[in-house]
């Protein structure tokens, strides 16, 4: 099985004074940090992408600002793939589909922001087309959302996404399992 750490959205819009700050944001980028460190050490595939926002109502990740720039803690070096995308699901109208057929990739590890859209439509997109996931949870982070006059809290919206998506649409496990496994170079994730 050939995989590759997919980094979604980490960028600085969804941080403390970004213009849709996530709940837990600082502490998922932690994580992510710490996994494209070990796929860096081990030289595996990584990709990172980039939302550009086009909606003419668009008020985050716009062009050409600060907000739509890459996290800090997760900038890519020369080498690593960046794919932009105008949509939630990263391979809508994107080289994501051409780049992994291209490499062989099959597996995907997913991390990032947002799990209640990106993350969610990305896993379900990868699944239609054919890619096994793992979704590393504690490295995706979610905010609030409001339905029906009803708050429903960052952390229960993360909840809830996480368990929709498995067993069928990906295998969700944390990042210390995650790193434990590829230590024992498990090849099998999913």
């Amino acid at each position: 099985m050939n995989t590759a750490l997919l980094l979604l959205e980490i960028q600085n819009d969804y941080f403390p004074n970004g213009r849709i700050p996530l709940e837990k944001s600082g502490e998922a980028s932690a994580k992510a940090q710490t996994l494209l460190h070990s796929y860096r050490e081990k030289k595996l595939p990584i990709i990172h992408i980039q939302h550009i926002s086009t909606h003419p109502d668009a008020t985050s990740l716009l062009p050409c600002t600060k907000g739509a720039e890459f996290y800090s803690s997760v900038q890519p070096v020369k080498g690593e793939t960046i794919i932009k995308k105008h949509y939630p699901n990263s391979f809508k109208d994107t080289g994501l589909l051409a780049h992994l057929n291209k490499n062989q990739i099959d597996h995907l590890v997913i991390c990032g922001m947002m799990t209640h859209m990106t993350v969610e439509a990305t896993v379900r997109a990868a699944y239609d087309l054919g890619f096994s996931c793992t979704v590393v949870h504690d490295a995706c982070a979610a905010r609030q959302l409001e339905f029906n006059h009803t708050t429903i809290p960052a952390q229960e919206v993360h909840y809830a996404f996480l368990a929709a998506l498995q067993p069928t649409y990906a295998n969700i496990i944390g990042t210390d399992e995650l790193l434990q496994k590829m230590g024992s170079r498990t090849a099998v994730l999913a």
